[in-house]
């Protein structure tokens, strides 16, 4: 690597070329090579478990403390507890039968995030054990959901019978977010349903389940005026958004409706992906976000797996409970 391979705009490149224009920049970007390409994985753990053993004994507790007071990932949730357990009761009650709850690991294997998704890996917290700091449940329910299919095509290749998993955990991300409120960790509550392909669109159709249940999830949280809004993000996917939004035409309380001109989500989601909005305490917000994805057919290497996500954030729905109080 050299200076010239830094061409990335964000604050990350910006600061690493900070550090690479020091007079001593040759030994760096050596130093650079040697770990994150020619040392072998258990040895660079074993050389930054010892670097930072050595960092923790010259911190003080008074330094252990102003790290704590100033650090936004250390920040506690201004979200009520008793509001944030309500809403987890009120999603996990509007589940659909077949959904099985995981209680999720804090981490997942180094490039989780980015090995099947679009996802920055500075934008996850990396251990020197190499791993990440969970920044989605569904990329730990994706791997889950690819082990359980692998083990389920290892008994029959043809085996059609979905996986459908959900859990609700606490993230962290580690990109700086603008908005007022925004914290580096949230609860997301996601679900994934993973299974193969068996041609005229019938995988599609689960679609329509995960999105009846952020509707009962909405409703049963408190939220008013759910709005879900669909984008086909290829020609073939017009039918199934089409179908979608007939389908889930009757749901009271909620509005369907197809959004083309979304911008986000593109080249991270396939085919089909929705947003969901409602109304918490007065302010139409987003509250879900989800869609078709490639990840089993990365996972399994098989590529008539299908992998459909979506993720609600469990802080902002709790809204809905805060402002009834």
């Amino acid at each position: 690597m050299t200076r010239d391979d830094l061409t990335g705009s964000g604050p990350a490149d910006a600061a690493l070329r900070r550090i690479l224009s020091r007079a001593d920049a040759p030994e760096l970007l050596e130093l650079l090579d040697l770990l994150a390409d020619r040392m072998p994985g258990a040895d660079l753990t074993t050389l930054l478990l010892e670097v930072f053993r050595r960092r923790a004994e010259r911190l003080s507790p008074a330094e252990v403390m102003r790290r704590y007071r100033n650090d936004r990932f250390m920040t506690p949730a201004p979200v009520e507890f008793s509001a944030l357990r309500r809403t987890e009761d009120a999603l996990v009650s509007a589940l659909p039968d077949g959904f099985e709850m995981l209680v999720l690991a804090p981490v997942v294997p180094l490039a989780a995030h980015a090995a099947v998704a679009t996802v920055d890996p500075r934008k996850v917290i990396a251990t020197v054990r190499g791993s990440e700091v969970a920044a989605d449940p569904t990329n730990a329910l994706a791997l889950e959901a690819a082990h359980r299919r692998s083990l389920a095509l290892t008994a029959d290749p043809r085996s059609p019978t979905p996986v459908r998993l959900a859990a609700s955990q606490r993230v962290t991300r580690a990109q700086s977010f603008k908005s007022p409120g925004s914290l580096a960790h949230f609860q997301v509550f996601g679900l994934v349903t993973a299974g193969r392909d068996t041609g005229s669109h019938r995988f599609d159709r689960h679609l329509a389940e995960h999105l009846e249940f952020a509707a009962r999830a909405t409703a049963g949280a408190g939220a008013r005026d759910t709005q879900i809004r669909l984008t086909a993000l290829e020609d073939a996917a017009g039918e199934v958004v089409e179908r979608t939004c007939h389908h889930l035409s009757g749901l009271p309380g909620v509005q369907v409706r197809e959004d083309p001109d979304r911008a986000t989500g593109r080249g991270y989601y396939t085919g089909v992906c929705f947003k969901v909005f409602a109304d918490i305490g007065g302010e139409h917000a987003e509250v879900g976000d989800g869609g078709f994805v490639p990840w089993s057919q990365l996972l399994t290497g098989n590529r008539k797996e299908r992998l459909l996500i979506s993720g609600f954030g469990v802080d902002r729905l709790a809204g809905a409970f805060t402002s009834e109080s």
